[in-house]
């Protein structure tokens, strides 16, 4: 099975590598096109490795002008910026503590989760004008399929009316804030980044499977553009040999 938007490296370093020069270009041409660059930060280990990729190879001055790149968040954990689970403190401390971009814009999981994403929502709307598009949206997907903190069978799955919301996930006793299946769509780019072979089953189910995307979250992740997969070699095995 032929994949155009999937690329493959050997490994989680050369794809942390690919992903940060990545970056790096989208950025460039979204600042030469529109005098900024509005990125949906992902958390977990596959993306904080290319954000530390970014600060150590990209963040002298000439690399990037990163007073116009402005760091939005894909999802949170309902935790305090401080917090050892926050994706907000992993990526400050791969990134953003390294490189003065233009604005952070944190979800505020200390709070009341509907209040935190309703403050979200009016923060995305005060820095877009109106509806949401942002040049680039980084994602990641879990063993179970899920992407951002968009879990199988939970509520915000069907939000089409909502940018930010609250997402009750039963299965983890907890509360996440994410951003909406819309929102993620209207993007000009959306890049996976997988690794690791603990994502290899779910990665073949939602790029050559045909299981419900209720069932499979990343599935839904349909922007016009098509989003691009960047893998490692562990977690493309089970893939079409067509790669």
């Amino acid at each position: 099975m032929s994949h155009p938007n999937v690329r493959v490296f050997e490994d989680p370093r050369d794809l942390a590598e690919a992903a940060a020069g990545s970056f790096v270009e989208q950025a460039r041409e979204a600042i030469e096109d529109s005098g900024r660059f509005a990125v949906a930060l992902a958390g977990g280990s596959t993306p904080k490795r290319a954000y530390e990729v970014l600060a150590k190879e990209y963040g002298e001055p000439g690399d990037l002008d990163w007073s116009k790149v402005h760091a939005f968040f894909g999802d949170e954990r309902t935790v305090a910026p401080d917090h050892e689970d926050s994706n907000y403190l992993m990526a400050h401390d791969a990134l953003l503590s390294h490189v003065p971009v233009g604005s952070i814009h944190r979800m505020r999981g200390e709070l009341d989760p509907t209040r935190a994403a309703t403050l979200y929502e009016e923060e995305i709307e005060a820095f877009f004008g109106g509806t949401p598009r942002f040049d680039l949206v980084l994602l990641g997907i879990g063993e179970d399929g899920h992407t951002a903190s968009l879990f199988p069978g939970t509520l915000a799955l069907a939000v089409r009316d909502r940018w930010a919301v609250e997402n009750p996930v039963e299965k983890m006793d907890t509360v996440r804030l994410t951003l909406t299946v819309p929102v993620i769509n209207a993007a000009k780019s959306v890049v996976f980044l997988v690794a690791g072979e603990g994502k290899a089953d779910a990665l073949k189910e939602i790029l050559e499977g045909d299981a419900d995307p209720h069932d499979y979250p990343a599935k839904l992740v349909q922007p016009s553009s098509g989003p691009l997969w960047m893998l490692d070699q562990a977690a493309a095995r089970l893939l079409g040999r067509s790669l």
